[in-house]
């Protein structure tokens, strides 16, 4: 968790509009914590979409094990294993891949395993959304991914946040 306080509405919308939730088939969340993000993009989901959760904690996951709704998937593990965690799951290429996970507090190693891990995986035209209160999350990824297709700021939530927006060339 990057923060202790909950993300606001105005946080979960602006994420959920970056995402195009609404359209995406296969979504990855990379560490929901309690779940209240989570809960929001179910919400916003079509039918026949699905959401994996991937968390480190053992205690978020199991928080997050109260969640019934049969699209939602929920895994304990390493957002660095993202390959092998999509094909425990029979998941396929994400259209989406949100994260939540603080970049700024694990070693630049993780970080960069874990940006590759979502480039590596994402569907083709895909999206990588994350929302940080600092700026690290984009110098690991930029040399990755390449520059942000947007980056706003969301004032309305403590602390306030960016919501990063990376999209993977459709070739």
């Amino acid at each position: 968790m990057g923060s202790i306080i909950p993300s606001s509405r105005f946080l979960e919308q602006r994420i959920v509009e970056a995402s195009h939730l609404s359209g995406a088939k296969r979504v990855v969340e990379l560490g929901p914590g309690t779940g209240g993000t989570t809960r929001t993009f179910l919400r916003h989901l079509g039918e026949d979409a699905r959401l994996l959760s991937i968390e480190l904690s053992p205690y978020f996951h199991e928080l997050l094990d109260e969640i019934a709704d049969p699209r939602f998937t929920n895994h304990v593990g390493s957002a660095e294993d993202l390959a092998e965690i999509l094909v425990l799951h029979d998941m396929g290429q994400p259209d989406v891949v949100i994260s939540g996970i603080p970049f700024s507090k694990m070693p630049e190693a993780v970080a960069t395993r874990v940006a590759q891990a979502v480039k590596d995986n994402l569907a083709r035209g895909g999206r990588f959304i994350a929302y940080q209160f600092r700026r690290d999350v984009a110098l690991i990824t930029d040399p990755i991914m390449g520059s942000p297709a947007s980056c706003a700021l969301e004032l309305r939530n403590i602390p306030p946040m960016r919501v990063y927006s990376w999209l993977k060339p459709d070739r």
